[in-house]
């Protein structure tokens, strides 16, 4: 199962596991340990009294009382010291060591703050691409649906450079809101000429030669469907089935559905985050989404962006767009 990356209160989500990010003896008494805490119930602290402690980058497990979760995972984060002192293989280790604990006790789903980006000092951006690395690592190998709970932009940030190209390219391609209306003159001009192309259009059909294929022929010659055009590219890129699935964000039950239903029509999310999985261009993409009757228009900010990705070959993941698409008020891809 995918990464979903969300903006919720941690407290609030039904799930097998919360992770509390927390201190060496599991105090419970700062940040969001200690509303953890608070919404769990006094027998929360007790329960990690118990527990003896947790070295940092390592995980134990207790109930989730009060809480909507079943279970909470105690891990220890590291705090930032410049980033010379181990703190990327203590951070990596955390989300690890949590993700170890879950599958040992068959969690079907957890969901991660962004550990150590808080009072521990860690820069957000580095804490945010540890973390998908690590969880990203895990749910190739595994099945797990992984929430990543954010409160704001500041906490899944792209860089200044890249968010500037983004919003160069938007400004270039993308039919602004914000643009002047056209005064009267010039709408009667375009009205005009709008009539002129039609009339010209409509003498060029009358001149035109008349089709003659019958509609079985028009039938037989229709593309390919959607689930027949994506192996037929998962195939010439050489990739696995689970390789594909997995790079794309998309959970195994969506892929066998596409697998097992030739006429299956995904949603365009879906089948964007295929084409940026597969590292199709641009004309490849379209053609992946006409199979679905859908295809990329400059008048989409979404659309533009992917756009850009493709286009730019600016990414390493589905995981870089997902940052640039949240930055941008846009749905990600994936789940």
């Amino acid at each position: 199962m995918p990464i979903k990356v969300i903006r919720q209160d941690i407290t609030k989500i039904e799930c097998d596991a919360i992770v509390n990010p927390s201190d060496e003896r599991l105090t419970g008494c700062g940040g969001l340990d200690k509303v953890i805490h608070d919404v769990a119930g006094n027998m929360l602290a007790e329960q990690c009294r118990k527990l003896g402690g947790v070295k940092t980058g390592e995980a134990k497990l207790t109930r989730g009382l009060n809480l909507p979760c079943k279970h909470v995972i105690h891990t220890a984060g590291p705090i930032w010291q410049g980033g010379d002192q181990g703190e990327d293989e203590l951070l990596a280790s955390c989300y690890t060591s949590c993700l170890k604990l879950a599958k040992a006790h068959r969690f079907r789903s957890v969901a991660f703050p962004v550990i150590s980006s808080g009072s521990y000092g860690y820069p957000k951006d580095r804490a945010m691409k540890i973390a998908i690395k690590a969880i990203g690592d895990f749910v190739f190998e595994n099945e797990m649906l992984i929430y990543l709970v954010v409160y704001d932009k500041s906490a899944y940030c792209v860089s200044e450079k890249l968010f500037a190209q983004v919003e160069s390219f938007i400004d270039d391609a993308y039919v602004s809101e914000r643009a002047p209306r056209l005064n009267a003159s010039r709408m009667v001009r375009t009205d005009r000429a709008f009539e002129q192309m039609a009339a010209c259009a409509s003498t060029c059909a009358e001149d035109a030669p008349k089709d003659t294929k019958s509609l079985d022929e028009m039938l037989e010659e229709m593309d390919k469907g959607f689930a027949e055009t994506l192996f037929y590219y998962i195939d010439k890129k050489g990739l696995s089935d689970v390789e594909c699935y997995k790079k794309a964000n998309v959970d195994k039950k969506t892929f066998s559905k596409i697998k097992c239903n030739k006429s299956y029509k995904p949603s365009k999310v879906t089948a964007v985050s295929f084409a940026i999985a597969l590292r199709l261009d641009i004309d490849e993409t379209n053609h992946l989404l006409r199979t679905v009757g859908m295809t990329l228009s400059r008048s989409s900010k979404f659309d533009v962006i992917i756009e850009y990705f493709i286009t730019s070959g600016n990414y390493e993941s589905i995981f870089d767009v997902n940052e640039t698409l949240f930055q941008f008020d846009q749905v990600m891809l994936g789940v």
